[in-house]
């Protein structure tokens, strides 16, 4: 490897979820920070001491380079005045997965508190410590740019007024979309707190120095909010490092449909069940070879349906489980199955998983409309199918025609021009888009 004869350049990432904390929001800039030396980049981490992430996975510690300087302050969360609301037989998750049943009414007054006290979400009471803390480290620490990576958006707010007072150049990274996201509607906003929440987003959209997101129809929303030209995108992606060790991994021996992640009723492929059904009741031999394999949470609504369908003996649903381990079964799977929820502004997106999925080098079968963002990369990635959500018709001939290839111990698919999306090359994408901040300012 080359050395660096100008010195490293610092990013400071403000981030509420680091390792031990797992689960989606860990990975984009986990997998960024292992690739940014390279690019000329040393990276300090600001995030909270004990947070309620929900999932934690403490194999993720193992893969935060050493020599990273991570800064964790005390955080206060609301969440036992919250869980009064919450309370429940069912275990609840962020993505509103509730795997018991609840009661709509707890469910409603806790959205109705989050959204409306806790602007912009529950981290809020972190801002004004992390802003002090960091005032101070910044008179000692030089410090080249400024990275605030939300959900939850607490952390931009973080950012804001450092970027003023020390005249260091801030992105403003958005994992998810704020006020134009499904799940903003779900929170019962009385349209005082709705003003307050768009008028945060646009300040910092029209803030930041840029702001980068993730899918390209989310850009197309933020610019539908400010006329500010400073967007880009740079998806998420894959390690293709997590899956080379495994490249001859023999596949399962049933016919394997495995979905990663939490599965909540915005994403529940009714008509899949439906199609396997039918297929079991046609064909035996298929009805013995199918494994529904569910890794993550699942809400009851789905399990009820699979049963409903006769396919319980079928299903396998198993816990969160270490990242290194879900790699392996993503490799092993016949199928990965990519159910895109089905709600208001679906076009952008793009679940980490499908880079995953890419990266495992299985077919994948999409469930969503072909307007999104994820249709746009499967098809030039050639990594899958995606079919309507009603698409009966279709879906069980493609399913049958990958159990006659399984059935053939032939079951493969022939990605390509996917490299783009490895985190390497997207580290590569961030640095330069700091460099250019840094030059500018």
């Amino acid at each position: 490897m080359a050395h660096h004869q100008t010195p490293l350049k610092k990013l400071l990432l403000i981030t509420y979820y680091w390792p031990p904390a797992g689960g989606g929001g860990v990975f984009r800039w986990l997998k960024m920070s292992k690739y940014l030396k390279e690019f000329g980049w040393d990276l300090v981490v600001f995030t909270p001491e004990k947070t309620d992430a929900t999932a934690t996975d403490t194999s993720l510690v193992l893969s935060v380079r050493k020599d990273i300087e991570v800064i964790r302050t005390p955080i206060w969360e609301p969440y036992d005045l919250y869980s009064i609301f919450f309370r429940s037989k069912g275990k609840s998750h962020p993505g509103g997965v509730t795997e018991g049943k609840k009661s709509s009414f707890s469910k409603k007054a806790g959205m109705f508190l989050r959204g409306n006290f806790f602007i912009p979400d529950a981290r809020k009471f972190w801002i004004k410590p992390s802003i002090n803390y960091l005032e101070n480290y910044l008179q000692d620490n030089k410090i080249d740019a400024i990275v605030s990576t939300g959900p939850p958006h607490s952390m931009h707010l973080i950012a804001m007024p450092l970027q003023k007072k020390f005249n260091i150049p801030w992105i403003a990274d958005f994992r998810d979309p704020w006020t134009k996201f499904g799940f903003y509607k779900k929170l019962e906003l009385t349209s005082f707190a709705d003003k307050k929440h768009k008028k945060l987003e646009k300040k910092i959209l029209e803030t930041a120095d840029k702001v980068i997101t993730v899918s390209w129809s989310w850009a197309n929303d933020f610019k539908s909010i400010t006329s500010k030209t400073n967007l880009s995108v740079i998806t998420n992606g894959y390690d293709h490092e997590d899956f080379v060790e495994n490249q001859n991994m023999e596949l399962d021996n049933s016919f394997s449909i495995t979905h990663i992640g939490s599965m909540n009723t915005d994403r529940n492929p009714k008509t899949l069940w439906k199609v396997l059904q039918q297929i079991c009741e046609e064909n035996d031999s298929f009805k013995n070879d199918l494994s529904i394999k569910l890794y993550g949470p699942v809400d009851f609504e789905i399990t009820n349906l699979i049963n409903e369908a006769k396919l319980g003996n079928n299903l396998e649903l198993h816990n969160y489980m270490p990242h290194a381990e879900v790699v392996k079964v993503m490799q092993k799977s016949q199928l990965l199955l990519l159910p895109i929820n089905n709600t208001g502004n679906l076009e952008g997106i793009l679940p980490g998983k499908l880079y995953e999925y890419i990266g495992a080098k299985r077919p994948i079968i999409a469930i969503g409309p072909k307007n999104t963002d994820a249709y746009k990369v499967i098809s030039e990635t050639q990594a899958g199918k995606m079919f309507e959500y009603a698409d009966f018709e279709h879906l069980k001939a493609q399913i049958l025609e990958y159990y006659y290839d399984y059935k053939k111990n032939n079951l493969n698919v022939s990605a390509s021009n996917f490299e783009v999306f490895q985190r390497k090359n997207l580290a590569k994408q961030y640095t330069e888009t700091l460099n250019k901040l840094v030059k500018n300012k």
